[in-house]
């Protein structure tokens, strides 16, 4: 199969939310050589040039497309908190989609800066990144025409580089969740689809991925190191909607979190016997309300949704967006260090100011001896490994203020 060029089409995923409160900028620093905790190591930036080599010795799984190579390297081991120790600050940054598009290289780029601070993330990879589009009738979309998909697909040298960036990514540490496939929004998309069509779509989802060696006759590159089967243990929903159902669907297959719907800046909980880790509202800088803690919500408020606004306007919307997400950190860093939830796009929205914006966060947040930036996987190992009363306490200090007496004397016992 040749490589070709095309442009991709992708799509927004939330719906606009409110305009919000001010926020506050920490002032942009490379964090080369940030100093790591005990309480939640991440590799150095040293060890990690070992995880862009060849995988282990592997067992090749199905047509080849994946194989399991052992446990994920460069995974941090959480210990349960100390009577009287204040937790982490967790941040976790998350793409929908994930996949590497020709002109932007945003994958390659962002795999670069978590090098560089000592982060790891969660790409929510969508299963028809890894589908030709010659190819597109193996999709059956629930509820929809074979081969519908409203993210269009990807060129096959597109394709190339997202299955060789996802494959470096896991080995650096990095989490391979899943953001579907057709990414249908609104009154006829997923918010209408049962258990089952979640099932049907998911399971398909894992097909892409674990037979693109076969769909896309790529003879060149090495198996994904990870058997998906195993390492698919979370998601989010297109447009943060259907969230529901798909719990429903995703506890019966032993998933452990989902991220699909919206609330606030809480210590998690558990819902269908997964844990909520969904998108959060944070103060939107300069106004006196709260913004979804995503890309695309913060541009949707900033422009209408635009993805092309002013360039003279650019500058400001960037700062908007720095403060607005750093206004959401220090909300919780300085109170109830519940963790935060950043969602992104591998997107050139607006001259690409979003991704500039999130990847100061990244660095100024990692100066941070006390942040983490981890992905959703491990946030829950840590989460699970603590004393499931000190996690119920923590559930009791609002956003915003500070546990009574500190952090010594409530977590005292």
């Amino acid at each position: 199969m040749t490589v070709s060029r095309r442009e991709v089409l992708t799509a927004g995923a939330a719906v606009g939310a409110a305009a919000a409160l001010g926020g506050c900028g920490l002032g942009a620093q490379d964090a080369r050589g940030v100093p790591r905790s005990a309480v939640f190591a991440r590799m150095s930036a040293a060890s990690s040039s070992a995880a862009t080599s060849s995988p282990p010795a592997a067992r090749l799984i199905g047509d080849g497309s994946t194989s399991d190579t052992g446990p994920q390297p460069h995974q941090p081991t959480p210990h349960r908190l100390r009577p009287g120790e204040p937790p982490p600050q967790f941040v976790v940054i998350s793409w929908d989609g994930a996949g590497e598009v020709t002109g932007l290289n945003l994958l390659s780029h962002f795999r670069q800066v978590a090098q560089d601070v000592g982060a790891s993330m969660t790409l929510f990879l969508s299963g028809l990144f890894l589908l030709p589009r010659d190819k597109k009738d193996l999709y059956r979309p629930p509820r929809h025409a074979v081969g519908a998909s409203d993210i269009g697909y990807l060129t096959d040298h597109d394709i190339h580089a997202t299955i060789e960036n996802i494959g470096k990514a896991w080995l650096e540490g990095h989490e391979i969740g899943t953001h579907f496939n057709g990414h249908f929004c609104g009154p006829t998309g997923v918010q209408q689809w049962s258990p089952a069509d979640w099932h049907s779509e998911i399971e398909q989802a894992k097909f892409f991925v674990e037979h693109w060696r076969t769909t896309t006759g790529f003879t060149d590159l090495p198996p994904l190191p990870f058997d998906y089967e195993k390492e698919l243990v979370g998601g989010r929903t297109p447009c943060l909607e259907g969230a529901d159902n798909l719990r429903v669907a995703a506890s019966r297959l032993g998933w452990r979190y989902d991220s699909s719907k919206t609330g606030i800046q809480m210590w998690p909980s558990k819902d269908r016997n997964l844990w909520d880790l969904s998108m959060q509202s944070i103060p939107f800088a300069g106004h006196t309300g709260q913004v979804i803690s995503m890309d695309y919500n913060i541009m949707y408020n900033q422009t209408g949704g635009t993805t092309q606004g002013a360039p003279s306007k650019r500058p400001m919307w960037q700062q908007q967006a720095v403060d607005t997400y750093l206004a959401g950190f220090r909300r919780a860093y300085d109170s109830n260090r519940a963790p935060l939830i950043i969602g992104n796009h591998f997107e050139g929205w607006n001259g690409g100011i979003y991704m500039t914006a999130v990847e100061h966060v990244m660095r100024t947040i990692a100066r941070h001896p006390d942040a983490r930036i981890v992905s959703f996987r491990q946030l829950v190992d840590w989460v699970e490994a603590q004393d499931p009363a000190v996690l119920a306490k923590l559930r009791t200090v609002p956003y915003g203020t500070r546990p009574p007496g500190g952090w010594e004397q409530f977590l005292a016992e």
